[in-house]
């Protein structure tokens, strides 16, 4: 995107001109590029629906795919959607006001899934379960009310990281959330641009275009949850050994069956001696074996 003054989107009208700002721009840029390539997400001609919280995640979504759409190498058209949840206080017009600054394409869905969650959820639970479940009941209705295939969500790294870590520990298997998934009814594809992209360069891009951050009040309001346990833990192990997290997900693009537990995702019984590295190969993808 070229940035004079007859070229630019307006969602980048007041970036800053600092080489650390337009490096920290063009790793975000890359690296979301890399997700829709490698987990295959275009489909041309195609309409998402872009999520919007108003949060530093789809900010961030949003002004990447808009940017990847404005280059000419997105070919599909985007709707920017806000769920507006009826939590108290949440600030209703900034999005509106700030979608139409921009000349974004939106729509801003009023639900009140907020009174549902709290008469439904026990005191002292979390929640969250609920809350998304609800969340995405209804941006799954938008979307087929407005002929999207796909539904993009503003998960970024460390989101993916401290889910893969809540299974582990809490629900043990190994997942997370997947970049590319179709949903229950098979009419919808549910995608995550930002899978490669770290969650503090979502703070600082955001902040350095001084986007109207809106904050969860009704999760992030709870203190002690699971998830940011798991944060704590990830962020210590970074102090320690910076580049721990893109190690973590490194692995997480790097999974070897034939070197873990399952046989239902490596035929252990089949495997014989005269066969190894054929057999290894069709599995891992390598010709020899660790």
């Amino acid at each position: 995107m070229l940035d004079d003054a007859d070229d630019i989107h307006p969602l980048f009208a007041g970036a800053p001109r600092t080489t650390e700002f337009r490096k920290l721009r063009k790793r975000i840029i890359r690296e979301t590029r890399e997700a829709i390539d490698r987990y295959g997400m275009i489909e041309r001609g195609a309409r998402w629906l872009v999520c919007l919280s108003g949060g530093k995640d789809s900010y961030t979504l949003l002004a990447a795919l808009t940017e990847l759409q404005w280059r000419g190498v997105l070919p599909v058209d985007i709707l920017a959607c806000n769920l507006d949840q009826g939590q108290p206080g949440f600030p209703a017009t900034v999005l509106p006001e700030f979608l139409q600054k921009m000349g974004v394409p939106h729509r801003i869905e009023y639900q009140d899934t907020y009174s549902i969650v709290m008469d439904k959820v026990p005191q002292g639970r979390t929640y969250c379960a609920l809350c998304s479940r609800l969340r995405r009941g209804n941006l799954y209705r938008i979307a087929r009310e407005e002929g999207c295939s796909a539904v993009v969500l503003g998960h970024h790294r460390d989101d993916i990281l401290e889910t893969f870590f809540l299974n582990l520990f809490h629900g043990g298997k190994l997942a997370t959330m997947p970049p590319k998934l179709v949903n229950d009814e098979g009419d919808l594809f549910v995608y995550r641009p930002l899978a490669h992209v770290a969650e503090a360069d979502c703070d600082r891009f955001v902040r350095a275009l001084d986007y109207p951050i809106i904050p969860c009040d009704l999760c992030g309001s709870q203190d002690g949850l699971q998830r940011q346990q798991i944060k704590g833990l990830l962020d210590q192990w970074e102090t320690n050994a910076p580049g721990r997290r893109q190690k973590i997900f490194s692995a997480l693009m790097n999974a070897r069956p034939s070197h873990l537990l399952d046989p239902g995702l490596f035929d252990f019984t089949g495997l014989s001696r005269g066969n190894l590295s054929e057999f290894a190969a069709n599995y891992t993808g390598k010709h020899e074996p660790d």
